[in-house]
């Protein structure tokens, strides 16, 4: 994932993009975006623009549903399907979606404190803490259901939310206690809808016992176990009643309908007056319509606040996600690598689950964020992160194939073909076989450029399962015949692409896009997904009987390797200020010594190529590539950990928490895909700037966790008692600590370079980017499983038997 524009694309492309592809702000290369999005804006009608909420979540959630075979379907041991995805952020729930999972139907919603000489919004004038309402005895949570405290920081009020969805129905319950601490406080509930993943068009109706709103077949009603001694609904900023409750007026206008006027539309409701303490639930029901609505709010509060929490956790007979956990077999035995316990395992296996769409079983999101969604407008309907990316998709597969998960990764497995270039892909007239960049859980197109990594994973995910025993030959050689021999030739071949705006030839291994989606050329982390890739095809073809393409695609894989060094190993680079050795981010030549420039990318201005680093070199190692001791690797590190280099170059940047020194990484030098330096967030106003600052990653302590183990295991003696405790009190723990409170892993975190931004930030907290992110959590699981069989969990067995053979 990334928000890269690059060179060609003009100003006016960067405004349209960044306000059309909300989450991300990316044309990416040669501005290939599919049509199938580009759906004119909804209305806000009299309403005033809102953006999406803050992306730093504290915490994400949905009911557990179980399988039949690999499939979601309703009348399981789970009872029907709920498609009801939630999230939190400052305290209070922002985007809840209903539908598919990128299909967000509300903003936020909050509530609206009042005393006689004060007004106070709790996401803005309380500290918040979270925590799981479900444990075990160790503090490890058992499912994503939570509890949020927020205090007022002047000691007024204290407000507790209690939320979760109902297995059973499509629905979100939420129990409220607000305390009021010193004198008599009224609470007013504030409901900010965006029914349909928009803003705008909407319409709603508000009453004392439900707030509703609806757009075409979507419908949401919010109702509650009290009745509201007033409620609006009103359009946002213009007549909804916010003004005058936060003036301290109180609700004055009371409005019941919007009258068949649409637009971007806020409910208010008033509580009764709380002089000591009052606890009440609310249900937030979803459906076709206002009817359907209802009826889901109605009987998940008849059911109670007891009943629909025990069947979420799975209590006693009941399926829920404490049965999802005790059925990894792997899960229990990762917890001896883990520095706390446990408690970021169990929470990422939660995470990873979450993230699947409840419609196209196997569906794997990136993240349940639309990042720097606080300044990201919502008028069109987007995704954000809530969409696949076949390389996170690979990540969080391999993930939960080490968690002892059998059968999500074998459904993921099976859904990849929807995301596969094929001759019935809509508008495609050119070559297929390659993997989509982006694209809804449906399969609609979003992206279109082409990462040769993205199509490579897919065959090593096949080679994993059918060695694992998850899937048969004959389901391996089905796949081969219908969907990875065309993926394996794209990768030998390439080929002319013709879809929408991206015509384009490739020829492999020179990629389109690298895996963060911004610049093309020769890049070692592409390369060493499609030689292991190829590897992989290659034994294949072999089990399906396919000699020839077997001998193709091994003999490919060789060449590629052969031309690594030639095309990206340089014996000049210039990123310490003096001629040195290591390996390229990317090579737009066949000589690594003369690779040409970057191209502009995220309001960065292009720089010679060999100024340009970053660690992905070290993917060569782990799919076994390169030997984690080949001298070249060794040298290139080297250059990476050198911390003196200038901060637009620098990659390496080590985080104190304590007494814990972490090793952090940025993606590469030169990185624009942050806030900006003077504090502001990432395309800020819609546009690019030349002071935004890619941050450090969290997944490349992991990446380069994984290779420090890889390293030991050279050694003689191999993995030492003293590497396992270095590995795990610095690699491990170091994720550990870049977790927040809701163990939830962000993309980025801030390194201390520039201002703290609106959002304050700590030295080493998650920034407004996305959090959390599903490759994140999947890299600290993987961590631990290679850390426990002491052997890095993704390396491809018969590559590096080739390639790293002494």
């Amino acid at each position: 994932m990334s928000a890269s524009l690059l060179g060609g694309i003009n100003q006016s492309s960067i405004r349209a993009c960044s306000r059309l592809l909300i989450a991300s702000v990316a044309c990416t290369l040669t501005g290939v975006m599919s049509a199938a999005i580009a759906a004119a804006p909804a209305s806000n009608g009299p309403g005033k623009a809102s953006p999406w909420s803050y992306a730093g979540k504290q915490g994400i959630g949905a009911a557990y549903e179980a399988y039949v075979d690999h499939r979601y379907q309703t009348n399981t041991s789970t009872g029907d399907v709920s498609k009801v995805w939630f999230s939190l952020a400052n305290g209070i729930l922002t985007e809840t979606m209903y539908g598919k999972i990128h299909e967000a139907q509300i903003r936020e919603m909050k509530f609206i404190i009042a005393g006689a000489d004060f007004v106070a919004d709790e996401a803005h004038d309380a500290d918040s803490h979270v925590a799981y309402l479900y444990k075990d005895n160790s503090g490890r949570p058992l499912s994503p259901a939570y509890r949020l405290t927020n205090t007022d920081r002047k000691g007024r009020f204290v407000i507790t939310k209690d939320v979760f969805t109902d297995p059973d129905r499509p629905s979100l319950m939420m129990r409220v206690t607000i305390t009021a601490t010193s004198a008599a406080v009224t609470p007013y509930l504030v409901l900010d809808s965006s029914v349909a993943n928009t803003s705008g068009n909407d319409q709603g109706a508000a009453s004392t016992t439900a707030l509703t709103a609806f757009e075409g077949n979507t419908a949401l009603a919010l109702r509650a176990s009290l009745e509201f001694v007033k409620a609006s609904v009103g359009f946002t900023d213009v007549d909804d009643g916010f003004a005058e409750v936060a003036a301290g007026r109180g609700l004055v206008n009371a409005r019941r309908s919007t009258e068949g006027t649409v637009g971007n539309i806020r409910h208010l409701a008033q509580l009764p007056a709380v002089t000591k303490s009052l606890t009440f639930d609310l249900v937030l029901g979803f459906g076709p319509d206002e009817s359907s609505a209802n009826q889901a709010a109605a009987v998940t509060l008849q059911t109670g606040y007891q009943a629909v929490l025990a069947k979420y956790n799975g209590v006693g007979k009941q399926v829920g996600w404490q049965d999802y956990l005790a059925s990894l077999t792997e899960l229990k035995s990762l917890v001896g690598m883990s520095g706390d316990r446990g408690k970021l395992l169990y929470a990422s296996a939660l995470m990873l689950k979450v993230q699947e769409d409840r419609t196209y079983s196997g569906a794997l999101i990136a993240s349940l964020s639309n990042p720097w969604g606080d300044t990201t407008y919502s008028e069109l309907s987007s995704t954000g992160y809530k969409a696949v990316w076949p390389r996170d998709f690979y990540q969080v597969s391999m993930a939960l194939l080490a968690l002892g998960d059998k059968q999500t990764p074998v459904a993921a497995y099976r859904y990849l073909p929807t995301v596969q270039m094929g001759s019935d892909t809509p508008g495609n007239k050119g070559v297929g076989g390659w993997f989509l960049q982006k694209s809804h859980v449906d399969g609609t197109l979003e992206w279109v450029g082409v990462q040769l990594d993205q199509t490579a994973m897919p065959i090593l995910l096949g080679a994993r399962l059918f060695r694992m025993g998850l899937i048969s030959k004959a389901e391996l050689v089905a796949s081969y015949n219908n969907s990875l021999k065309r993926a394996a030739d794209f990768l030998v071949n390439g080929g002319a692409v013709n879809i929408e705006s991206n015509q384009r030839t490739i020829v492999s291994p020179y990629s389109q896009q690298e895996r963060w989606e911004e610049q093309e050329g020769y890049s070692p982390s592409t390369i060493a997904a499609v030689i292991a890739g190829l590897q992989a095809a290659s034994g294949i073809a072999t089990e399906a009987g396919d000699p020839a393409a077997a001998t193709l695609y091994a003999a490919t894989a060789r060449s590629f390797s052969d031309q690594l060094e030639p095309r990206l190993y340089t014996t000049r680079g210039m990123v310490q200020g003096r001629p040195n050795s290591y390996y390229l981010r990317i090579s737009h030549s066949q000589d690594a010594n003369a690779p040409g420039k970057q191209s502009v990318a995220n309001g960065q201005a292009s720089l010679e190529s060999d100024l340009m680093m970053d660690q992905g070199f070290i993917e060569l190692v782990r799919y076994g590539v390169r030997a984690a001791d080949d001298p070249r690797i060794v040298q290139s590190l080297s250059v990476i950990d050198d911390q003196r280099i200038a901060d637009n170059l620098r990659v390496r940047y080590d985080l104190k928490y304590g007494a814990v020194t972490v090793p952090g990484f940025r993606r590469y030098g030169n990185d624009g895909y942050g806030e900006r330096l003077s504090g502001g967030n990432y395309a800020d106003n819609g546009q690019m700037n030349a002071d935004q600052r890619g941050r450090v990653w969290p997944i490349f302590t992991g990446e380069r966790g994984h290779y420090e183990l890889a390293l030991a295991q050279t050694r003689v003696g191999g993995v030492t008692r003293a590497d396992m405790t270095t590995l795990r009190s610095t690699y491990v723990r170091g994720m550990e600590l870049m977790a927040n409170e809701g163990l939830m892993i962000p993309e980025q975190i801030f390194d201390g370079v520039g201002e703290r931004g609106p959002h304050n930030y700590q030295i080493g907290e998650g920034t407004d980017s996305a959090t959390p992110l599903a490759w994140s959590h999947a890299e600290y699981i993987k961590l631990l499983r290679s850390l426990r069989d002491k052997r890095v969990w993704d390396l491809h067995a018969e590559t590096a038997a080739i390639f790293t053979r002494k």
